[in-house]
């Protein structure tokens, strides 16, 4: 009879503790809850005014550690905080520990709230004035053109564009991301959309410039050549500001790396040292030399007296040309100067001795030898340069659009057209010498 009453006792224990064993199973099951939305934020407090404690992504999981009315007081990620019920989805029921509210006004503001927020990845709404000084408020400038977007996510959906320099309020920071409110709309952006406090006084400063001194020109020089580019920065790939001619007064305000910043009929720019002097060039040019002795009355010499000198030049430039093209074929060679090779100003003025005349040895030096000549008039034995930035090239002119020059190591002296290509694009002016 005893051993009966044992077993009896025996079953009801086991049966017990599988009642138990279930009761704990619901309970675990109910302890947890994954995250339903794009993104979730966890709350200090359960109110959608609180603080934001940490962004969940769905599906992400959390510890159910009570429920207080609509919200459940969570754990994750180490955090505690409060979620809207209507952000998860619940692995089981949950008891609701929650003490319900007594007070009328409190049930009103829930009622709003519901009301006013359907999803939990809304923008938040700040209703008083004393959780915005909580949030830290702040009027801050947007540093460029920016989309509004609902929720604080790269590929969040995207509300209204905020124009670069437009005031916005700061209503609070998370993560690198800022909740603003521009035009009565709120919405998040990424913090660097912002401008610093360093930026904006820059642009304050730029807005109110204080009035600066006069610059002092450090001298006063003209162009040498007979088209000249104004750049905007001291580099020969640099924006052309304009377009400048032979004999162009400039007003130098400061030497760098072989280029003059300067000022021309008020434009700023650069424009490279070797292509500006000291002095007016005096331009070689028969038309003009034929007017002015044309219409001076003190002469007593012929008409034909200019032309005459003309025919002399020419003749003269014929035979530098000819001895210049019996070089045809020979080598080049950087540095050398004849008689079997040479290098661009080493033929130059190689053929030029033999002539009687004798050059700066450097193609730029060469560009302060005899007097400038315009394109329109060049004549056979005109020295020609050329180059991008500088005068790096010379060569002599032939007629026709042509020059013979020590071109390079792979043609050696040869002929090459100035009408087209390079030497049409880096065309820097020419020098009469004879």
């Amino acid at each position: 009879m005893k051993s009966k009453k044992n077993i009896k006792s025996i079953v009801m224990l086991a049966g017990i503790s599988i009642v138990a064993l279930f009761f704990i199973n619901i309970s675990f099951a109910a302890n947890t809850a994954k995250v339903s939305v794009e993104t979730a934020n966890l709350r200090e407090t359960a109110d959608t005014n609180s603080k934001i404690l940490e962004l969940l992504s769905q599906n992400q999981e959390v510890t159910i550690l009570e429920q207080e009315g609509e919200w459940y007081k969570v754990k994750a990620q180490g955090i505690t905080g409060y979620l809207r019920q209507d952000v998860i989805t619940l692995n089981g029921s949950v008891q609701n520990n929650a003490e319900p509210t007594t007070s009328k006004t409190q049930e009103q503001q829930t009622t709003n709230n519901e009301e006013n927020q359907t999803n939990e990845t809304e923008t938040p709404k700040a209703n008083t004035e004393s959780q915005t000084q909580n949030k830290d408020e702040k009027t801050k400038k947007v540093a460029e053109d920016t989309k509004l977007k609902i929720v604080p996510a790269i590929n969040a959906t995207e509300t209204i564009e905020v124009k670069k320099d437009q005031e916005v309020v700061i209503i609070e920071k998370i993560n690198g991301w800022v909740c603003i409110e521009v035009e009565t709309v709120k919405g998040w952006i990424r913090e660097e959309k912002l401008k610093a406090e360093q930026e904006e006084q820059q642009t304050i400063n730029q807005e109110q410039p204080t009035e600066q001194p006069a610059e002092k020109v450090l001298k006063t020089l003209y162009v040498n050549t007979e088209t000249v580019n104004l750049r905007q920065e001291a580099n020969t790939t640099s924006e052309i500001v304009s377009r400048l001619k032979l004999n162009t007064t400039v007003e130098v305000y400061e030497e760098l790396d072989g280029w003059y910043r300067v000022k021309v009929e008020g434009k700023a720019g650069y424009i490279s040292a070797s292509l500006l002097s000291d002095k007016k060039q005096e331009v070689t040019s028969r038309s003009s030399t034929t007017s002015r002795q044309s219409n001076n009355t003190n002469t007593n010499k012929p008409a034909e007296t200019q032309s005459t000198a003309d025919q002399t030049t020419s003749k003269k430039g014929a035979t530098v040309v000819q001895t210049a093209s019996n070089y045809i074929g020979y080598s080049y060679v950087y540095g050398a100067s004849g008689p079997n090779s040479f290098d661009c100003s080493g033929f130059t003025s190689y053929v030029y001795r033999l002539h009687g005349v004798n050059l700066n040895r450097t193609a730029a030096g060469q560009y302060s030898n005899g007097t400038a000549v315009a394109r329109s008039d060049l004549q056979p034995g005109d020295l020609v340069m050329f180059g991008k930035s500088g005068i790096n090239h010379v060569g002599i002119y032939i007629g026709g659009g042509n020059i013979v020059h020590a071109a390079n190591r792979q043609r050696g002296v040869t002929i090459d057209t100035i009408n087209s290509g390079y030497y049409n694009n880096n065309y820097v002016g020419a020098r009469r010498v004879i």
